[in-house]
């Protein structure tokens, strides 16, 4: 095989860029690999000069010396080094963890450089809390004390979950390395250590309280403050305040989700709030004023003029919910015309909207003057076909 033309057997041009040529290796390695050819010496063979092939190839230098003078430029297609199975692979690392991770699953690593002691000290988890407030409370903000179950420091051991606050041994299952090694094939693969969580160390006098732990469960309590104008599904970090971390390690942080209910009069959009206002017949016909609620408890006036049809919308400028950071701006209340129809009339009303009826001239309702004009139009079309 080393005999043979490197880059056809391959299967890639001579001109061939690093990333092609590392694509047909990765294939062919995984092909010929031994753990996928248990007993077949041939395989084996293959597999490893492919990888003193790839060693050749993925080197610009060598390379270049094997394109002009070819095998024995680079030793009849060997490395120089050591011919070992394992040779071909100490100079570029990541492309062999790359290729066998496919075979041995993520937890194939840097095995064969020795596994790494970790940090005994282990972050605490984040928590989450869902809030839900007023559309009055995101208008004004407001201070919350909020409780929950989380794990905190032990007292007694000062969260080293130790009895002594310092004593630590090397973990005898994994002599202290914070992993566990397996032979497989030919390669050394590590897992973490499940006795130590691969910190390398464990407790030798756990407390009493936590059981080594460093932690114990209980209900906290804190203090937030909702800002002004905070909007629905807006997420708060308290940093430092989720659960405790183990052996030392920070404190993990607090996500305060903020959900607003549903208001009964104004529905919000952005910082702008919208609202159906109820007007009398009278009031849209003639014209007038009427009082508007808002969000902050007052009221606004509203002029509405005369003629004013179902359905119109009037703005009144600053009336919405404050934006957040800024300084005092706010948004808009927008304002439709809800027209209410009289009902349980007197005889007299009755008797004056007849009159009024009767009275009426053309152009005093154009909506619906227009309407079955176009309706009579209509028809008038479909008879003269």
């Amino acid at each position: 095989m080393s005999k043979k033309d490197y880059y056809e057997i391959l299967g890639v041009a001579k001109n061939a860029n690093q990333e092609e040529i590392k694509k047909a290796y990765r294939k062919l390695a995984m092909k010929y690999h031994p753990d996928r050819n248990p007993g077949n010496k041939e395989a084996e063979k293959k597999f490893k000069e492919l990888n003193d092939m790839y060693e050749i190839l993925k080197d610009d230098s060598k390379r270049a010396a094997y394109d002009r003078y070819g095998d024995a430029a680079v030793g009849n297609g060997s490395t120089g080094a050591s011919h070992g199975f394992q040779s071909g692979f100490s100079d570029d690392f990541s492309d062999f963890a790359d290729v066998f991770s496919n075979i041995f699953g993520s937890g194939f690593g840097a095995s064969t450089r020795g596994a790494r002691k970790k940090s005994n000290a282990i972050r605490g988890s984040d928590l989450r809390y869902n809030l839900s407030i007023s559309l009055e409370e995101a208008y004004h903000g407001k201070k919350y004390t909020i409780k929950y179950k989380t794990g905190v420091k032990c007292e007694l051991c000062g969260g080293t979950g130790s009895t002594n606050k310092s004593a630590y041994t090397s973990c005898l299952a994994c002599g202290g390395t914070g992993a566990i090694r397996a032979q497989q094939g030919f390669f050394t693969v590590e897992t973490t250590c499940r006795t130590c969580n691969g910190t390398g160390s464990v407790i030798k006098d756990p407390c009493k309280s936590c059981h080594g732990q460093g932690r114990i469960e209980k209900e906290k309590s804190i203090a937030v403050s909702i800002p002004v104008g905070v909007e629905d599904e807006t997420k708060i970090r308290v940093s430092g305040e989720g659960e405790a971390g183990l052996k030392g390690g920070h404190s993990g942080d607090l996500y305060i989700f903020i959900s607003i209910k549903k208001h009964t009069i104004f529905e919000r959009k952005n910082n702008d709030l919208y609202c159906d206002l109820p007007i009398k017949f009278t009031t849209a016909v003639l014209g007038g004023k009427v009082e508007v609620p808002c969000i902050n408890g007052t009221t606004a006036i509203l002029s509405v003029p005369a003629g004013t049809q179902f359905g119109s919308q009037f703005r009144l400028a600053g009336k919405g919910m404050p934006i957040m950071k800024s300084n005092n701006i706010f948004g808009d209340l927008y304002v439709k015309a809800a027209l209410e129809t009289p009902i349980n009339l007197t005889s007299r009303q009755k008797e004056l909207l007849e009159e009024f009826e009767k009275e009426s001239s053309t152009g005093s309702s154009p909506e619906s003057e227009s309407f079955f004009q176009r309706v009579k139009n209509f028809w008038g079309d479909k008879k003269d076909k």
